[in-house]
């Protein structure tokens, strides 16, 4: 574990991050009064998890590859983060759902009911607990490894040839 636990500190850091977006989300209103404009500022999420990979991999590079650090090790590393947000994710839905946001389902069930009645019965089985849970793993893992695999190609820094180990 000790091979994974720059990983694993940013994996925290991203949930705790990703907890606290929930929180500014649900106090200005995206989970109940201004719901239909959740699709579009929840997207702004990107900004601070690029920054969580860019810094995660710049630490990597440093801390455990003395500066120097090849696509590969990158890309592995930022998809490790991936798949321990992903073992995270219940537990932030959880916590996003029962503590930060308990209207949540409520209120956009009630918003797809009015705005799209025609497709409302197949959009409400995704919007509870279960299926966010499972949604938010395999997201984190897919948007992980596309996360990583753009951010690594920026932090890496391939040893001169000179150079003997």
């Amino acid at each position: 574990m000790k091979k994974f636990a720059v990983e694993i500190k940013w994996s925290i850091v991203f949930v705790i991050i990703a907890l606290l977006w929930m929180v500014a989300e649900n106090i200005s209103g995206l989970h109940g009064e201004f719901i239909e404009d959740h699709m579009v500022y929840t997207n702004l999420f990107m900004i601070p998890a690029v920054a969580v990979y860019v810094f995660a991999l710049k630490d990597k590079k440093e801390s455990y590859y003395g500066g120097y650090m090849t696509y590969k090790q990158g890309f592995i590393s930022g998809l490790m983060i991936g798949v321990f947000v992903a073992i995270l994710s219940p537990i932030s839905q959880y916590i996003t759902h029962t503590f930060i946001a308990p209207e949540y389902f409520d209120n956009v069930i009630a918003f797809v009911q009015e705005k799209y009645p025609a497709q409302a019965e197949q959009m409400i089985a995704n919007f509870n607990m279960t299926s966010y849970m499972i949604q938010a793993a395999i997201g984190a893992v897919i948007m992980g490894a596309i996360t990583a695999a753009i951010v690594a190609i920026f932090v890496k820094k391939n040893r001169p040839d000179n150079v003997i180990e």
